[in-house]
């Protein structure tokens, strides 16, 4: 028996959602206050995934611009119907607010289109529907109280306006009584029944899966008795999968049902630095219920041909004309701060006064940590005037990180916790080409510099990678690595931009 190993995505890549046309499936997660926003993957077998891009990668598109960490976008749903491929969505805390739109692409590696804005205020996770007859639905949730209880309800949507008609119908509270945040909706039509598949319990340890059925759209909806149909809140913080949630159903052309979901790996206590990650587990129908399978590190694979990608390589010279899909900027980008093309083979950075510990638009290029034991390796060419830094960073918030940066007074490794700064290494280092690189094994990170190959040194002590759970920094997100620069007088009147110049970025995952 064919097996493949959990998560099918790892690192941060939560609240997947997943369509089948033809052979082909496509998934979207995502993506909050990164940019570009919602990556889409494709995959043929629902193991292996490459990444197409992104769905909204044009600032008019996404303005992220002062969103707070963990807000922007919440739990895309992509659908197809009638030749196009839509994705809905959610911009919480955005600079106009929270909102829900839609867009569209005949090709899932885009363009997609301008956002289609949807009335639905207080509303979060929307999730289309397509029946039958051509008809297209909305399902979304909102609160309806503050105590973390809230409904699903579902309007009519206009494809030809893009714009919600018709009465609104409230489906469903949840399974429990007084169940908590009632999310994730989605609809499917089964064998002549409508299945509403939603999240229950919070998006941590008590996160579960539940489902209702009704023969009409609109409802009355009945819970299943047996719900919820997939949770692992019974098996405890010290059990290596937990949060087990948000899913979506998949049907293969055999007949197969599969589901995508989120999950934790929790490390060193219950910590999980690589955030809510993309996990499958094959789901059954029994007495005209869907049952998932709890979610194992390895599982039995689909009954369809292994397809699997090229490999992408570990390490980035920066040769390409365009960053690969890989990295992400901090909020929406308003001006081209980076170049693959002033210094060709070079990832260039100009040093601006934005810094990672505000809210806005730093420079900085950084790609999701996807091991729990990794390292990471970098070649800077930079000289550094007063009050200027570049170098590698570890990000989980404005609050909650490590900076690992060539400074005029040195290599300098700084910690930050809580927004409370500590300099916890400080080393002689002259300007000009410095490597530099990070080991984590387990919650244990060691950053270490070069000034010639081969010739490492470490900075300091290992330091506590806590700080970049969200158990301990808050919010929804996973742990970011990546290049930075800031500081000084860039840009003002009377000063030229002092840039950093990155060779090469190298990440690899490690055995364990």
């Amino acid at each position: 028996m064919r097996t493949f190993a959990n998560p099918v995505l790892a690192g941060c890549h939560p609240d997947p959602s997943v369509c089948r046309v033809g052979d082909d499936y496509y998934l979207v997660t995502s993506s909050f206050e990164w940019y570009p926003g919602v990556p889409v993957f494709h995959s043929r077998d629902l193991v292996h995934w490459r990444q197409l891009g992104h769905v909204l990668d044009r600032p008019s598109q996404l303005p992220l611009d002062g969103v707070r960490p963990s807000g922007g976008i919440y739990a895309p749903t992509i659908r197809h119907h009638g030749g196009l491929f839509y994705v809905i969505t959610t911009l919480v805390d955005g600079p106009a607010g929270s909102v829900n739109f839609v867009v569209t692409a005949a090709d899932p590696a885009g363009p997609w289109s301008e956002p289609h804005p949807l009335d639905l205020p207080g509303a979060y996770d929307p999730s289309l529907f397509f029946d039958d007859d051509g008809s297209a639905w909305v399902t979304a949730n909102r609160p309806v109280g503050d105590d973390g209880r809230g409904e699903v309800f579902l309007r009519r949507l206009d494809l030809a306006s893009m714009t919600l008609t018709g009465p609104e119908h409230v489906l469903w509270t949840g399974a429990l009584h007084d169940a908590v945040w009632p999310e994730a909706s989605h609809l499917y039509k089964v064998d002549g029944h409508y299945y509403l598949l939603i999240a229950e319990g919070g998006t941590d340890i008590d996160h579960a899966i539940t489902v209702a059925r009704a023969e009409q759209v609109t409802g009355p909806y009945r819970g299943n008795p047996r719900n919820p149909i997939l949770t692992h809140r019974d098996l405890g913080r010290d059990h290596p999968i937990t949060g087990t949630g948000h899913g979506d159903l998949v049907r293969t052309p055999g007949g197969e049902w599969w589901m995508v979901l989120l999950a934790m790996r929790p490390y060193g206590g219950y910590h999980y630095n690589l955030g809510r990650e993309t996990f499958l587990t094959p789901v059954r129908w029994e007495d005209g219920w869907p049952l998932a399978s709890r979610v194992g590190p390895e599982c039995r694979a689909p009954a369809l041909p292994e397809h699997r990608w090229p490999a992408e390589p570990a390490c980035d010279h920066f040769d390409a004309p365009v960053l690969a899909p890989c990295w992400n900027h901090l909020r929406t980008p308003r001006e081209p701060y980076w170049s693959l093309t002033e210094r060709p083979g070079h990832l260039r950075l100009r040093v601006r006064p934005e810094t990672l510990t505000g809210r806005g638009n730093p420079s900085l290029v950084a790609r999701r940590q996807q091991h729990r034991d990794f390292a990471v390796h970098a070649a800077l060419d930079f000289t550094p005037g007063p009050g200027e830094c570049a170098g590698l960073v570890l990000v989980q918030n404005d609050d909650f990180h490590i900076r690992h940066v060539l400074t005029e007074r040195g290599l300098e490794t700084v910690l930050r916790r809580a927004g409370e700064e500590t300099v916890t290494s400080r080393v002689p280092a002259p300007g000009g080409r410095i490597l530099l690189g990070v080991e984590a094994r387990g919650q244990e990170y060691r950053l270490r510099y070069a000034t010639a190959p081969g010739e490492w040194r470490q900075a300091g002590e290992p330091l506590d990678g806590r700080l970049l759970s969200s158990t301990v920094a808050g919010g929804f997100t996973g742990a970011y690595v990546g290049v930075y620069a800031a500081g000084g007088q860039a840009g003002q009147a009377g000063h030229a931009w002092n840039t950093a110049d990155f060779d090469w970025f190298e990440y690899l995952g490690l055995a364990p």
